[in-house]
């Protein structure tokens, strides 16, 4: 059981606390955002974790070489790159594997199940290459990203991508490593050829892009940290 945690962005809009601390290491609750997730992975069952990194991306390494892991930690160093997202999973996919993996945003956070994800390699078709947690849309992204109808991902906007999701190393056939390129054009090819699924999750999501979002999530963790 393998999964990727995109943990490389800039977080500009978290300026100017993101200039000296990168996003993913924020803390939220107690724990820093890179933190619960790794958490939440490793009591899912991943045994290997493969995390990105970019921009200030030595803090990120020393904290997971001082970190006591359940799992496998992998670091994919981009501090001299900037692959964009279906780049950076492309570097990676020798720690992969050939066959599916789970993808979650650093910068997440959500009482979305994990063990969902786990569930979903379990049950991988190999005709599939992609399966999307898709979230009602925030204000920030009114319009969507992707529609879902009976389990299958559709192209017309209705719903936001979580940026967690279980993709196939097929979806990066003729891809290659070092190459800059984004993953939404890979997952709408693969819409077209009616290869990948989606699900929806109405549960709390968060992405912790600015600072108004980063106290809501506090906001949130506190709450949900609290007896009753």
């Amino acid at each position: 059981m393998k999964a990727m945690v995109l943990a490389a962005g800039r977080g500009a809009r978290l300026s100017p606390l993101t200039d000296v601390c990168p996003k993913p290491l924020m803390e939220v609750g107690g724990q820093t955002l890179l933190e619960r997730i790794l958490c939440g992975l490793e009591a899912a069952g991943f045994t290997r974790i493969v995390v990105n990194v970019s921009w200030l991306g030595e803090q990120i390494i020393e904290v997971l070489r001082q970190r006591t892991s359940v799992a496998e930690i992998v670091i994919s160093d981009e501090r001299d790159e900037r692959l964009e997202t279906g780049g950076g999973i492309c570097k990676a996919l020798p720690h992969l594997g050939s066959g599916a993996f789970a993808v979650v945003n650093a910068d997440v956070l959500s009482d979305y199940s994990w063990p969902r994800l786990a569930a979903r390699i379990a049950q991988w078709s190999s005709d599939e290459l992609a399966h999307l947690v898709l979230v009602p849309n925030p204000p920030h992204n009114p319009g969507g990203d992707f529609g879902l109808h009976q389990g299958r991902l559709l192209s017309e906007p209705a719903y936001t991508f979580a940026g967690i999701s279980v993709l196939s190393a097929g979806l990066f056939a003729g891809q290659r490593p070092g190459e800059v390129f984004a993953l939404a054009p890979l997952l709408r090819d693969a819409v077209r050829q009616q290869r990948a699924s989606a699900e929806l999750h109405t549960g709390y999501w968060n992405d912790v892009g600015t600072r108004d979002r980063l106290d809501a999530a506090r906001a949130w963790a506190d709450g949900a940290a609290s007896p009753g």
